[in-house]
């Protein structure tokens, strides 16, 4: 695991100690799953995108289908 350093006010830091003992963890652990959250951001925002790509691209062929049907099997 690597270090980082950041600069944030003294009191913003208290404060987020003081949330991350009422959570009973640390300060560093909440840093990480905030972290880890943040950088998979970008892999959400590529999946949806990838769906609106193919929405534009499925098409039924004007049919439309009852749920006995889409629920079929072949």
């Amino acid at each position: 695991m690597k270090n980082i350093t950041f600069s944030a006010e003294e009191t913003l830091i208290q404060q987020a100690r003081t949330v991350a003992r009422d959570h009973h963890t640390t300060l560093n652990h909440a840093f990480r799953l905030w972290l880890e959250s943040y950088a998979r951001q970008h892999d959400v925002e590529r999946f949806h995108q990838l769906l609106d790509h193919l929405q534009g691209r499925l098409h039924s062929g004007g049919q439309h289908f009852n749920r006995e049907e889409m629920n079929g099997r072949r």
